[in-house]
């Protein structure tokens, strides 16, 4: 199994990057988000998920965790293939993924070329639950006295979507230190982001 590639960017396309590795070069298909944080001839490293079919075997890499960690849940979807992934991620990257789901923004999902209401719909059904759903918000507020409905639930959500994301716990809570108690799940998670983003 290979788990990332590592060594300059000997060629940079839209929706491929190659890679050398000890005069190997290592082609992969690469969302637009990724492209973006890469630079010809410059050092990278792209974290690998496979796809070997009987006709092809194909690299797919990703500047970050987050955004392997999304395109892996997205292709757990049924309907939503390798393409349709990356299209979604090349469309807004692994943070408005993660928003539009939290959210239930179809919208932003459509967006990408290739996706249509019902495929998003159903992303966002068999996905919201694994990026902080009901029971992950119930095993968060146990041992709270009475939290508020709306806060205690925005922000276990938030927390939720973080760690799907590959945060930990101490990551998230710093990230989270200083935000609004009030405010929605789509907001704690653009201000982790954020806050982690600015960190990094």
């Amino acid at each position: 199994m290979i788990y990332y590639v590592s060594g300059p960017v000997t060629i940079l396309e839209p929706g491929m990057a190659v890679i050398d590795c000890g005069g190997v070069g290592y082609g992969c298909r690469i969302t637009a988000y990724t492209a973006s944080q890469l630079k010809l001839n410059q050092n990278a490293r792209l974290y690998v998920t496979e796809s070997i079919r009987e006709d092809a075997y194909d690299l797919y890499g990703f500047s970050s965790r987050e955004e392997q960690k999304c395109y892996e849940l997205l292709t757990s979807v049924n309907g939503v293939g390798p393409k349709a992934a990356m299209a979604i991620l090349s469309s807004g990257g692994p943070q408005n993924f993660t928003l539009a789901v939290m959210t239930g923004d179809e919208k932003l999902l459509t967006a990408a070329q290739g996706i249509g209401k019902k495929i998003a719909q159903r992303i966002i059904l068999e996905l919201k639950d694994k990026l902080g759903g009901s029971s992950m918000e119930l095993d968060f507020s146990t041992g709270v006295s009475a939290p508020a409905p709306q806060t205690g639930g925005s922000a276990a959500m938030a927390r939720a979507a973080l760690q799907e994301l590959g945060y930990s716990p101490a990551e998230i809570a710093a990230a989270l230190k200083g935000a609004d108690p009030n405010a929605t799940t789509e907001e704690l998670v653009r201000y982790a982001l954020r806050a982690m983003v600015m960190k990094g």
